[in-house]
């Protein structure tokens, strides 16, 4: 099955030994030819440091690098400076975000909304940079609303953005129901979906906790069914995704961008159960 625009999401290690393993992990799954590779921007600014390293790691690499930028907390200075290493480094992809706020902080910063940080690009860098932005079909955990949520995401695109990757999900009506949502306000550019990799039940129900993702009903409790048994949750968790994969590919979304977790397995195995299919 053809995957259109294929990419990867890593984060930047802590350690020695976690660069060696996510720099194996990477030359794994550049057989598969992603467009691009994003790496993660902590709150607050807390792994900017390991964001470049790792970003100049896959650039040296030979692949396209997008480092996520997110503007919680900074100043219009500070973005500008950042703006300007990025494009001394050869970077051409930013993932632009709002950005997680730290416990017990207010909305401080010069930037309110990611389509704040989407016009100043704009404004500081002209077409310099390839902007992607973050979608969220079951609605931002912040949103008022749905319509809310819209809207804002509307003034994302209409500020700059070229496209968007959404938040992971495992209801593909949830997906489609958006982006025909997204197409009527007028936004034409590609929403491709955020996939998840199910290897470990409670770190998916964590994570999800934290990010507002839902985890349907029926797959929390297979889940659960099954324990300590890792085989079982894992080729549970892969026909569970691959099937999720192959119905938005069918259905029109313009590919799929996997949350690697530093782990080159997972996606490995979701692409071969997509070729087979």
């Amino acid at each position: 099955m053809g995957i259109g625009h294929l990419s990867f999401e890593f984060f930047p290690p802590k350690t020695s030994e976690g660069a060696a393993k996510l720099a194996a992990a990477r030359q794994r799954l550049y057989a598969h030819e992603p467009e691009f590779c994003s790496v993660t921007f902590g709150a607050g600014g807390s792994t900017q440091e390991g964001t470049l390293q790792t970003v100049r790691a896959i650039q040296a690499e030979g692949m396209t690098a997008a480092p996520h930028l997110s503007c919680v907390g900074a100043s219009r200075t500070s973005v500008a400076q950042l703006l300007q290493l990025y494009r001394d480094e050869g970077i051409r992809r930013i993932v632009a975000l709002r950005g997680d706020l730290p416990s017990g902080y207010g909305l401080g910063g010069e930037f309110h909304h990611a389509s704040d940080l989407v016009t100043f690009i704009r404004e500081q860098t002209g077409d310099a940079f390839h902007i992607e932005v973050a979608a969220y079909p079951e609605m931002h955990p912040q949103a008022r609303s749905p319509q809310d949520d819209l809207t804002h995401f509307a003034q994302k695109m209409r500020a700059g953005a070229n496209s968007a990757i959404t938040q992971y999900f495992f209801n593909a009506d949830a997906y489609f129901h958006f982006r025909d949502e997204a197409f009527a306000a007028g936004i034409e550019a590609p929403i491709v979906p955020g996939i998840m990799p199910i290897t470990s039940a409670s770190q998916l129900l964590r994570f999800s906790d934290m990010c507002g993702a839902e985890v349907p009903r029926w797959i929390r409790l297979r889940l659960q069914s099954f324990g300590d048994d890792r085989a079982s949750i894992t080729a549970f968790g892969r026909e569970v995704v691959a099937t999720l994969c192959e119905r938005l590919l069918r259905g029109g979304a313009p590919g799929l961008h996997v949350y690697t977790l530093n782990q080159a397995e997972p996606a490995l195995a979701l692409l071969e159960d997509l070729g087979t299919r």
